[in-house]
């Protein structure tokens, strides 16, 4: 039995009839290089079973105290049936993209059954009319609680699922199990006295040690995240949200992106991501005829460095942060966008901002106070500081790393690989950038009632993506040609620009 921290219990408390704390991984797979050229959904399920011990979290549930008193504990489920879990569906003919954007969605908006471990497994077959992925393509949706996550070790969830040749062995029996006994009412309540009784004793030193910490840090994020909350211009995507959702996603080649970074000194594919993000928002508000004159923000991470001396943390190991971020979305020019990103995300103050929230959650770790817990839960919802839910930011844009190598389940290749994320009321759009194999994959959630149309604005993502490779490729020949040296210098000054070309519509490859 293991008590959730306040992090993860706020994402249990955050949830409501009409938003939850869901993260939905979805990969797509060719089962051509499998063994026999096919892959069974039994061989799935007997994949999976064989090895759930790797993640016990798989075959925890949630103990809630009573009263709600103390945080909630992770139990062992006495009636784990691995066949509730993993389920296997089809999408009816014709099965294209846009079925499976839909039903990804639906799933991924119901709710999980807290009575059970917190995650669902979907094989879906059917994906016959998909464009550029081999015909029998089969999809796997991996719903899991924001709670049961370990960011610490987030790729477990991959290693559990994946092999990195096709030829990998049958799965193995299932290791024995037997689940410990669930404690009792009277148990907790112990328990939670005792919590309570030792708290000021528990928490002296670690406060003593980091109340400087703690005041500039909650200083640093009430004025940035929760002070002056009108700041930034209102969209569609910062209203109350519905319990229904909207998925879409574009892939791109990571080489295209580096190309793009190039076109303003000193860029990451960072903001080279964020400039096309942005352009696919103005885009879209443009159509609507909503585009504020002012820019609109992002709540976004951006790398920090640990602490030294952080215990868990190596020495140099970068860490992540969420600030807000404007995305230029008031400015035309592609270019001069990604300038304006590239020089706002690698600012001193933006790093100072960075560094005294992460502190700030940090400490929310060891500090189990209603005010610290809710910072903790920073991007979820304002509500428990302000009363009631305030907009952080106009949408999210999150990073979602993942493996730089061929993957394979039961012989079937991994091609493709993005997430589904958790929006909420004042937050209605979120990003997720997901890398996999030298590709960039761009996501996107919000909710059906502010966004109707989300091939429509995955359209608008898309056009801005080509009209910034199409200022960048450009680029490339002339530095590719370009003389060494001091001749290089003059060559490059003496040389006039090309004229930008309009944004090139294509047809999209999914």
């Amino acid at each position: 039995m293991r008590q959730l921290s306040e992090h993860d219990a706020a994402y249990i408390y955050s949830d409501s009839a009409h938003a939850n704390s869901n993260v939905t991984l979805l990969h797509i797979y060719d089962q051509s290089t499998a063994r026999g050229g096919m892959v069974r959904f039994k061989q799935i399920l007997a994949h999976v079973e064989s090895r759930l011990g790797r993640m016990p979290i798989f075959r925890q549930k949630i103990l809630r105290v009573p009263l709600d008193i103390d945080y909630p504990y992770w139990i062992e489920d006495e009636n784990f049936d691995i066949e509730y879990h993993v389920r296997h569906i089809a999408l009816p003919k014709p099965g294209d993209w846009r079925q499976f954007c839909i039903q990804a969605a639906r799933i991924h908006a119901r709710p999980l059954d807290l009575q059970r471990p917190l995650w669902e497994m979907y094989v879906i077959e059917g994906l016959d009319s998909f464009l550029d992925l081999p015909v029998g393509s089969f999809a796997v949706l991996l719903k899991i609680h924001h709670a049961a996550i370990d960011v610490e070790h987030h790729n477990e969830i991959t290693a559990l699922l994946h092999d990195i040749s096709p030829d990998s062995p049958p799965p193995a029996p299932p290791e024995p199990w037997f689940p410990e006994d669930a404690p009792g009412s009277v148990n907790l309540l112990v328990r939670a006295g005792f919590n309570v009784a030792t708290f000021p004793l528990r928490m002296a030193q670690p406060l003593a040690r980091s109340w400087s910490t703690l005041k500039s840090a909650t200083r640093t994020f009430v004025g940035e995240f929760l002070g002056r909350p009108h700041e930034f211009p209102m969209t569609r995507f910062n209203t109350e949200v519905s319990p229904h959702r909207v998925f879409e996603t574009r892939r791109f080649a990571l080489k295209d992106f580096k190309a793009i970074r190039r076109l303003a000194p000193g860029a990451t594919v960072n903001d080279a991501v964020l400039a096309v993000c942005a352009g696919g928002l103005r885009r879209y508000l443009d159509q609507q005829a909503e585009l504020p004159d002012d820019s609109l923000v992002a709540a976004t991470p951006i790398a920090v460095r640990a602490r030294d001396g952080k215990e868990g943390a190596e020495e140099g190991q970068p860490s992540f942060s969420w600030v807000r971020l404007e995305l230029g979305t008031d400015i035309a020019d592609p270019v001069d966008r990604l300038v304006a990103i590239q020089a706002t995300s690698s600012s001193s103050d933006i790093v100072a901002r960075a560094v005294s929230a992460r502190e700030l959650v940090d400490l929310a770790e060891h500090a189990p106070s209603a005010a610290i817990a809710a910072t903790s839960k920073m991007l979820r919802s304002a509500s428990a500081l302000l009363g009631d839910w305030v907009p952080l930011a106009n949408c999210a844009i999150a990073n979602v790393p993942g493996p730089q190598v061929p993957l394979y389940l039961q012989g079937a290749r991994l091609t493709y690989l993005s997430a589904i994320m958790p929006i909420s009321d004042g937050m209605g759009l979120v990003f997720s950038v997901t890398s996999y194999n030298d590709m960039m994959i761009i996501s996107f959630t919000a909710c059906y009632e502010q966004l109707p149309d989300p091939q429509v604005f995955a359209q608008c993502l898309r056009d801005s993506f080509q009209e910034y490779l199409a200022l960048a490729r450009p680029a490339a020949r002339r530095k590719a040609r370009a003389p060494a040296g001091k001749a290089a210098r003059l060559a490059a000054v003496a040389t006039p620009k090309p004229p930008r070309r309009k944004p090139v519509a294509r047809v999209a490859a999914h």
